[in-house]
């Protein structure tokens, strides 16, 4: 029989499990435990912007009885969960960050909650986003400022942020990110815990987002096991969405295996990926984990493949999205947006429908091209974001002169727009403590193999996580 921890605040997934079976721990002491953390942590963090007390509890009543009886719904029946704000969940409001929506309560799930709920995960309440999650720090007029737990004065990233602070500081154990240009590996690698975006259309959701082409849904979890038994609910096909496509494995982690090596892995080290924008601190941690992946059994090439910059491209796709996303406001409600998505909605309405068909068909081209790299090669090695966590209330680190969140995360979104699977591993941290992450890459519909690297890899170099607040403060 397992042993139990002493803090059972801080198991995981799996361990809960065992835990669950055998009488040694129940789900009502779990989501106790769980809401225990977010009251300790929230108030200084704000990862929850709203939190189902009630309701999670009574869940984790009905989950507990079913385990006493020996009829758990599977194996995250009774594991505490959250859900990003721009998602559906019935029970609890959908503010989308803004001040433009209300308090109403949402009466119906979407597809992630409803997969979820069906499985028996308690669902704690909903985390913070930007408004409408268009930016890649967390901040908006409604919910107010969510703080890295590394250093309080920083951002977590964004537009998962909530989440992320959430899988940080274990408020919870498994935490639905939403990614549409790096939304949920860039606050996973600020707070140093595992972010992961499968490949479009694999995850599925409903209402679509504005710019729905681009947007995946994925888990944000400290553990790739826990990832990946949240990927085995919510990995589905759903018919509410068109986007929505079958082909997932059974097992979404039918790659992994307990030796941890990875050989017969080719993969391309691409430090750079057409990009200026480089920290010497950060590319010298990620070369570290590229070496430690060779340790493992992978063939690590360093190269980069001949791509063009695909920064204006993806500014057009998201500038015209977020027109999209006020064009029918009142003008009242536009007087309450953030001033920063005003900007760029405004700068949006200016493109042409022929600017749009081109940037679409420069997508295109980059599709291409990475369909053709991969081809030579099994995975893609990058800096998740080339620089750390900078001082919270900026969209942009302060002095860097950038025009735009696009201009500091050159590593993520070139890879909405191929729909790749793309993860996060945290890998090191900086002199001054803060996490770095690394982006492991596949081709579409290997999701399967970007979780085995990234299982081994955390398995091999297992990460640290922060055991008290501003624990990177001098």
């Amino acid at each position: 029989m397992q042993e139990r921890p002493t803090d059972i605040g801080l198991c995981d997934a799996r361990t809960l499990r065992a835990l669950y079976a055998s009488g040694q721990a129940s789900p009502v002491e779990v989501t106790r435990a769980a809401l225990a953390r977010i009251e300790r942590f929230n108030g200084e963090v704000n990862a929850f912007c709203h939190v189902d007390h009630d309701g999670a509890l009574a869940a984790a009543r009905d989950s507990e009885a079913r385990w006493q009886r020996g009829e758990p719904l599977g194996p995250i029946d009774g594991v505490p969960a959250s859900m990003k704000d721009l998602s559906e969940v019935a029970g609890m409001p959908v503010r989308d960050g803004s001040l433009t929506t209300g308090d109403d309560i949402c009466d119906h799930d979407g597809p992630p909650a409803q997969f979820l709920r069906q499985a028996g995960a308690v669902l704690l309440g909903k985390t913070t986003t930007p408004e409408f999650g268009w930016k890649a720090t967390t901040d908006s007029r409604v919910t107010g400022i969510t703080r890295n737990p590394w250093n309080t004065d920083l951002t977590p990233g964004g537009s998962s942020g909530g989440a992320a602070v959430a899988a940080a500081l274990n408020m919870g154990v498994l935490h639905q990110g939403g990614d549409s240009g790096g939304s949920i590996r860039i606050p996973a690698a600020f707070t140093g815990v595992f972010g992961f975006k499968s490949t479009f259309g694999w995850v599925p959701q409903w209402p679509p987002s504005t710019m729905a082409s681009l947007s995946h849904i994925g888990p944000i979890t400290r553990t790739v096991d826990d990832a990946i038994a949240m990927l085995n609910v919510i990995g589905r096909f759903h018919g509410h969405d068109y986007f929505s496509v079958p082909g997932q494995p059974a097992d979404w982690g039918e790659q992994c295996d307990e030796t941890g090596r990875l050989d017969g892995l080719k993969v391309a080290f691409c430090p750079a990926l057409g990009t200026a924008v480089r920290d010497d601190e950060i590319s010298h941690c990620v070369g570290h984990a590229a070496h430690r992946l060779e340790k493992l059994g992978a063939q690590v090439e360093r190269i980069e493949p001949e791509v063009e910059s695909s920064l204006e491209t993806y500014r057009i796709l998201w500038a015209s999205a977020s027109a999209t996303q006020v064009a029918d406001m009142t003008p009242q409600q536009k007087e309450l947006l953030d001033p920063g998505l005003a900007e760029i909605a405004e700068w949006g309405r200016a493109f042409s429908a022929v600017d749009l068909l081109r940037a679409q068909t420069m997508r295109t081209r980059l599709n291409r091209h990475m369909d053709h790299f991969l081809d030579s090669y099994d995975l893609i090695l990058t800096p998740s974001v080339p620089i750390a966590a900078f001082e919270v209330g900026h969209e942009v680190p302060p002095g860097s002169g950038m025009r735009d969140w696009m201009e500091w995360t050159p590593f993520s979104y070139p890879f909405n727009l191929t729909q790749q699977p793309a993860a996060s591993v945290p890998c090191g941290f900086t002199a001054a403590g803060l996490p770095i992450g690394l982006q492991i890459v596949g081709a579409r519909f290997e999701d399967a193999r970007v979780l085995r690297a990234c299982r081994a890899y955390m398995n091999a170099f297992p990460p640290r996580f922060p055991e008290r607040l501003n624990e990177s403060r001098p």
